[in-house]
């Protein structure tokens, strides 16, 4: 599952202090990659052929991880029948990530969500704002001669169904096999593989040469190096119940990544009802817990995203107690926001 993902806690801001100068030699792009806006800069005197490499690259892996592509590995194991599927290295990689996370949370955070998340459709949802993709949305005639469209809301026998598909303990993986013992179960890698291609893009420039670049996948933000002036990459936290220019902190990093999910953007609103995109895969509706966004600064963006969402997911007491437990694995800083406005923050 790629959905799309809008920028709602993390901001670049390619600043060093006050000094407002802009580096002379750089190149950057966008695309629509993984379903949301990819953003590449890399700062030096460099071909720009290299920023045309690293999007294939993002594009080969979105060929591996995405759920609704057909041939894609995760569509051949959903697809499978409950039979092993031999797949990409790669694809088993970003699977172990997603099942530690499973036994990590308890279960709380488990990539055969597949079935359920895909009973929802988040995409383009933003500020409570109704998608107008053909087949999210039922079309209401208003009588008047105008049309107006519904978001779908899954029944309860649809949620039912699907609840019975989730246990990350079903996924068997053997040598270059995946297989899931509930052959109507289906994996869902959207909250890891994001956090995967762009450590493997971070260490694609670096073999090749670039000594600064910054990589934006969404809400994933991971920096290779320093800016092209020697001053680490200064990314600030936006406070998600103030103006878009309001921060809560400025984190200085060299080499490491900045990860936030939350619950406030990709949402949308019907009958006065709220629904966001994080789901919980005991009842198959939106997570309610009391962190509304929660945001990592890590060495490693795999582990920084699959973080970042157990945080959501587990609430913060719960949260605060994990961050401890694998803080010897790359995690440098945490912070949540809570629903009350309290912000928590854990320092390793």
């Amino acid at each position: 599952m790629y959905r799309l993902v809008y920028i709602f806690i993390v901001l670049v801001i390619l600043l060093t202090g006050c000094n407002t100068e802009q580096p002379s030699e750089q190149v950057s792009e966008t695309r629509l990659l993984l379903d949301t806006f990819c953003t590449i800069t890399i700062h030096g005197a460099v071909d720009r052929e290299l920023l045309y490499e690293a999007f294939e690259l993002c594009a080969e892996y979105e060929a591996l991880f995405s759920i609704t592509a057909p041939g894609s590995d995760v569509w051949r194991i959903n697809h499978a029948g409950g039979e092993p599927v031999v797949v990409d290295s790669r694809t088993i990689e970003v699977i172990r990530a997603g099942l530690e996370f499973g036994e990590l949370t308890d279960g709380m955070f488990d990539i055969t969500i597949g079935r359920l998340s895909r009973l929802w459709d988040f995409s383009d949802a933003q500020d409570g704002s109704l998608s107008h993709e053909i087949g999210c949305c039922d079309i209401d005639d208003t009588g008047d001669g105008s049309l107006s469209f519904v978001r779908h809301i899954p029944t309860d026998e649809e949620i039912m169904q699907a609840r019975a598909t989730v246990d990350y303990r079903q996924v068997i993986i053997s040598g270059d096999t995946v297989q899931l013992l509930n052959p109507d179960a289906w994996i869902d890698l959207g909250a890891v593989a994001k956090g995967y291609i762009g450590d493997r893009l971070a260490e694609f420039l670096v073999e090749r040469g670039v000594t600064g670049a910054l990589i934006s996948l969404g809400g994933d933000i991971i920096a290779a190096g320093n800016r092209r002036d020697g001053e680490p990459w200064r990314i600030a936290l936006r406070d998600p119940f103030g103006g878009l220019g309001e921060r809560l902190n400025v984190f200085e990093i060299t080499g490491a990544s900045v990860i936030s999910s939350g619950t406030y953007e990709r949402r949308f609103e019907v009958d006065g009802v709220i629904y966001h995109h994080i789901l919980d895969p005991n009842t198959g509706m939106p997570v309610n817990t009391d962190v509304v966004s929660a945001t990592v600064v890590v060495e490693n963006a795999l582990f920084g995203e699959g973080l970042s969402t157990a945080a959501v997911l587990l609430g913060s007491e719960r949260a605060l107690e994990l961050f401890g437990r694998v803080e010897a694995q790359g995690l440098i800083r945490a912070v949540l926001v809570l629903e009350n406005g309290e912000v928590i923050t854990f320092e390793n």
